[in-house]
């Protein structure tokens, strides 16, 4: 079966343990909502980021609360490229799910100013 990525990311106001599990069990639900067949047994793994300004929670936590207990999750820190990219309280996650879905038919996951990350696959339409 092939694995395939789903890319999800979203920020917080504030760095605190609450806010960090709350924006990273939210995601998480949208991302199974915009993918409809995504079972936690097909999931592989899950790989968050933070950038370091998040420091009060592991967001990989969350996902325990989600039902996910048996997916195999990882935390670490963005890379703070120079001239990069970087938004404030911003967490991300890399979902490898084990699916015959094609990739075009995956849907990712950009809330709250992490939109700005991947306009391109921002649908605005449900997002409102």
């Amino acid at each position: 079966m092939p694995v395939r990525g789903i890319r999800g990311a979203t920020t917080v106001a504030r760095d605190t343990r609450e806010d960090v599990l709350a924006a990273a069990s939210e995601l998480l639900q949208k991302i199974a909502k915009a993918n409809p067949s995504l079972k936690p047994e097909d999931i592989a793994s899950a790989f968050f980021t933070v950038t370091d300004d998040v420091v009060s929670a592991f967001p990989a936590e969350a996902a325990r609360y989600n039902g996910w207990k048996n997916v195999p999750r990882l935390c670490a820190k963005e890379v703070p490229v120079e001239g990069g990219i970087s938004i404030p309280f911003c967490i991300r996650v890399l979902l490898h799910w084990n699916t015959d879905i094609a990739p075009e038919g995956v849907k990712h996951v950009y809330l709250r100013n992490a939109r700005n990350l991947r306009p391109d696959l921002v649908d605005a339409a449900k997002e409102k």
